[in-house]
């Protein structure tokens, strides 16, 4: 009896050094696996409160999400996923399959160049465009050195115009490689995570009478302005928003939240 006690003592203390032993993280993915969604999005969650953000443990959340059936988690879990790494092929996959569940698919209405930029700041790190635009600029040098120290004449023309085109490339990248570093703490985008809300022309709730317009849950927007409401009952705040770059309206701030 006294080595069948200490034989389940024993494991126990394993067990508890093994449990121990496992970073946060792991035994999220271990709940995962067991289809225990809920520990699992609770534990994703504890080890970005400890370890800082993570591109794969967004993506981690927002699969604990999408089973858990909360779409709009889940497309919030993506969105961060890519904020902190453009280049996470995976979480662009499942973000673009879960908002194709969306009930709303609003058209984008911003300009082709605007479309055109914004994919190009999207595609990688930010890290990874300012090494682009190093390379370039160390092709730049080498163009003008061409044109500079180069007696032919048809070299001296090919370094000429190659550096500026170079040249333009180099000023872009630069560009583009800000843009995406300033994206990753910009928290002007938002998803709705309400299951629905209204779309009014003011920043209050809508009158029967007046028209609005309904917004439902995974949907994002942009937040251009705000105001404090600390005597609304329905809201303490009213974002003023835009929809893939359609006329802004306001909505109650309880019902999103910022990527």
């Amino acid at each position: 009896m006294r080595t069948i006690l200490s034989t389940i003592l024993c494991f126990i203390i394993s067990y508890g050094i093994c449990m121990s032993a496992m970073s946060t993280e792991q035994l999220a993915d271990s709940a995962y696996n067991k289809e225990n969604y809920a520990e699992a999005i609770h534990l994703y969650q504890e080890s970005l409160v400890k370890n800082g953000r993570s591109s794969d443990v967004y993506y981690n959340l927002g699969n604990a999400y999408y089973r858990s059936g909360n779409l709009a988690q889940a497309v919030l879990a993506y969105e961060r996923a890519l904020r902190v790494d453009p280049s996470n092929k995976d979480a662009r996959i499942n973000l673009d399959f879960v908002n194709s569940k969306l009930e709303d698919k609003p058209e984008d209405n911003n300009s082709f160049l605007t479309r055109a930029h914004h994919g190009v700041v999207t595609f990688m790190s930010a890290n990874a465009w300012a090494w682009m635009a190093f390379i370039v600029f160390a092709m730049l040098c080498g163009a003008m050195a061409m044109y500079i120290f180069s007696s032919n004449v048809m070299i001296r023309k090919a370094g000429f115009f190659s550096g500026i085109i170079l040249l333009a490339l180099v000023i872009y990248f630069v560009i583009v490689a800000s843009d995406a570093s300033s994206r990753i703490n910009n928290h002007d985008e938002a998803v709705v995570t309400a299951p629905s809300t209204l779309l009014n022309s003011v920043p209050r709730q809508p009158k029967q009478t007046e028209k609005v317009v309904p917004l439902h849950e995974g949907t994002k927007v942009e937040i251009i302005d705000s105001v404090s409401t600390p005597d609304d009952p329905v809201s303490p705040r009213w974002y003023n928003v835009r929809i893939n770059g359609s006329n802004s309206a306001w909505l109650r701030g309880t019902d999103v939240e910022r990527i």
